[in-house]
């Protein structure tokens, strides 16, 4: 299927009762080869059908996502899991009674049925059932697995709204499903059950801690706060390339709350003498220490921040900013999952405040000589 110079559909649709006939046609679409973006209570998703090589494969040309970079595969309920892969570890099983319907994706041993294509050539397969209305009737009225990754192009921040989905896909896929903003804000967290110990390789709405609730031991992949290291082929979305990137190159400054602030207002100048419009994104009451165009994403609560981040993110465009300092979350609960994708938005350029840190310049960017 080619939408050739077809605009996407874009369909409103009621976040509680979506409309049958809606969601009946873009069933079909999803049958026939095409793709639909759809609402999550996490993230806005590029839906296909995960069975037909084909449809998957315009699920990373429409994104310009690399084909190593795995989707994940979403359902409608539990058994579905049992018809694709080989079997279901107890702990596994426990975590679905739990957080499912939920943001919590499950890594799985598969059995061949869904296309290597979709797990990026590996022998596993990320599973999710969406906490979300529509997906939920979306899947079941496809009567298929549907791979989804987020419906932004590749490296760009994640869409929280139809509005963020179309400006960046429309044309390249069939239908857009409106069902109102996403309520979490980032993505779900990704869980490797392939072992012994439970992994954690992308933090999101269920935190560490509730894992170990169910789990017991539970460990956090290693590259998942690195600034620089990344797998050579990744077993998770978001973990090797550079993710969340709004169009003009982010600082991210980690540390406490004062010392951030403080280490904002420096470079801001610096960059500020350097002929450079600043932008800083920043938590609500901060604003008012900064004499610089700032956005506000959350308050002092990551998940808050969450809420809010590629949003705001996005908001940036078009401002003329030519660098963005972001202040930084402490790494802990909700704020794991903001901190990991604030170092993926930065590409590597944090600053630990009051460290005196070496100042990034980028290539991209001309500097006033003095």
């Amino acid at each position: 299927m080619s939408l050739d110079d077809q605009k996407t559909f874009f369909w409103k649709v009621d976040a509680i009762c979506p409309d049958p006939e809606i969601i009946r046609q873009a069933g079909l679409i999803l049958r026939r080869g095409g793709l639909v973006a759809f609402p999550t209570e996490t993230v806005y998703g590029l839906g296909a059908n995960a069975l037909d090589v084909s449809a998957v494969e315009r699920i990373f040309t429409a994104k310009g996502r690399p084909q190593d970079n795995p989707l994940i595969v979403h359902v409608s309920g539990i058994a579905p899991v049992y018809e694709y892969t080989f079997a279901i570890p107890q702990k596994a099983r426990l975590l679905m009674e739990k957080f499912w319907p939920g943001p919590l994706t499950l890594i799985l041993r598969g059995n061949g049925r869904i296309p290597g294509m979709v797990s990026g050539g590996l022998p596993d397969v990320a599973f999710r059932m969406p906490d979300h209305a529509v997906a939920l009737a979306l899947i079941q009225e496809a009567g298929v697995p549907v791979a989804a990754p987020s419906a932004n192009l590749s490296g760009r921040p994640s869409t929280t709204t139809a509005g963020h989905v179309l400006a960046d896909m429309d044309g390249r896929i069939e239908a857009i499903l409106d069902g109102g903003a996403s309520g979490m804000g980032v993505e779900s967290t990704v869980l490797d059950m392939t072992g012994d110990i439970p992994v954690v390789l992308r933090p999101g709405g269920i935190t560490p801690s509730q894992i170990r609730t169910v789990t017991g031991a539970v460990t956090l992949d290693k590259t998942l706060l690195d600034n620089v290291a990344t797998p050579t082929r990744p077993r998770s979305p978001g973990m090797k390339y550079r993710h969340y990137a709004p169009s003009a190159p982010l600082v991210l400054v980690e540390g406490s709350p004062d010392m951030i602030v403080r280490e904002i207002i420096k470079l801001a100048g610096y960059y500020a003498h350097m002929g450079k419009k600043v932008g800083i994104l920043c938590r609500d009451g901060h604003q008012d220490h900064y004499p610089y165009l700032t956005i506000v994403a959350g308050g002092e609560d990551p998940a808050s921040v969450a809420v809010l981040l590629f949003s705001a993110l996005r908001l940036f465009e078009g401002t003329g900013v030519d660098i963005i300092l972001a202040e930084g979350v402490e790494a802990r609960g909700m704020g794991l999952a903001v901190a990991n994708r604030l170092r993926r938005a930065a590409g590597g350029n944090v600053i630990k405040a009051g460290q005196n840190p070496v100042i990034p310049t980028f290539s991209n960017i001309e500097y006033r000589k003095e």
